[in-house]
């Protein structure tokens, strides 16, 4: 991982394009061969714009990729018991093979509840405690796992693989360690025989740790925390974060505001060897995944449905 004077971008939109390819590709076998079409039910409680937006984008990916997708829409003041209900039936769908709450949840509900009332075998975000445990213990190949990783991190994980980035024995630092990014990312990266340090908001002089690292993965939430000065010379840095920052001088009749990661871009490409950029980077690998996530799920589905036949 030799420095350069600019970074290149991996770019996730191309990556993922690529990735969605194939998976259009194995949901038309699917079809042919089975007459089954995957299908994917995403649950969407209130009506924040940002979840709104999320779950639009998931469904426009699953048509696009042959994916069958069911919106539930529920009111922001849906019951804890009406949304469990809903959670059962669809465990009992032959006809779903992936169920997505889209997330955040209302204050008033009780979000472990309801992600662990999903079946592990449709639990799409791996969020499940079976597929927790199950990706602590796994072995293989994480896209050959024949149980859901989260979408993000894994997402990460390919991101690297198609830019080259050979992790067995490399310093791998995280930043951030929620049980959806941080936890998962740590797991799959000493998965590939990487030594790897978690950092969090306790963490001692963080800077210094990640100055040690061949491979930075920011997932924290605070827009441009990772500077420059943070980065060994051709260190690989992958931006998970998704902020929002005034736009400044404001523009008349303009926007606002403007996405960026927890990476300052602009400042780290000029000491890392590849960056990703916000957006463009890890967010339309994150979609890929759940595409891919399904589609196993289908697949693992017809294996279990042939074995009793």
């Amino acid at each position: 991982m030799e420095g350069s004077k600019v970074a290149c971008k991996i770019d996730g939109k191309i990556i993922a394009s690529d990735f969605r390819a194939e998976i259009k590709s194995r949901v038309e076998a699917v079809l042919q061969n089975h007459g089954i079409v995957p299908g994917l039910a995403v649950i969407l409680v209130g009506n924040r714009r940002d979840s709104q937006t999320y779950v639009n984008m998931k469904k426009k990916a699953c048509a696009e990729a042959g994916i069958q997708s069911i919106g539930f829409d529920f009111d922001a003041t849906v019951s804890e018991q009406e949304l469990l209900d809903c959670v059962h039936k669809l465990n009992a769908d032959s006809s779903v093979h992936g169920i997505l709450i889209q997330l955040p949840l209302p204050s008033h509900l009780d979000q472990d509840k309801i992600l662990q009332t999903v079946h592990p075998a449709k639990d799409v975000d791996g969020l499940h405690p079976i597929n927790v445990a199950n990706l602590v213990l796994y072995k293989g190949e994480a896209l050959d796992a024949p149980f859901a990783i989260p979408c993000t991190p894994l997402g990460c994980l390919v991101l690297l693989d198609k830019s080259g980035v050979d992790l067995k024995g490399k310093n791998c630092v995280v930043i951030g360690r929620s049980h959806l990014v941080g936890l998962p990312m740590a797991r799959l990266l000493l998965g590939r025989d990487a030594t790897v340090t978690i950092c969090h908001s306790k963490t001692a002089d963080i800077a210094s740790v990640c100055r040690q690292a061949d491979v930075v993965v920011a997932a924290v939430g605070r827009a441009h925390m990772v500077k420059s000065d943070w980065i060994k010379p051709g260190a690989v840095v992958i931006d998970v974060g998704i902020n929002t920052i005034d736009i400044e001088p404001a523009q008349p009749g303009g926007k606002t505001y403007k996405l960026v990661g927890d990476v300052d871009y602009e400042d780290v490409v000029k000491v890392a060897s590849q960056v990703t950029p916000v957006p463009g980077g890890v967010g339309p690998m994150t979609i890929a995944m759940l595409l891919s996530n399904t589609l196993h799920a289908c697949e693992f589905a017809l294996k279990q449905s042939s074995k009793s036949s």
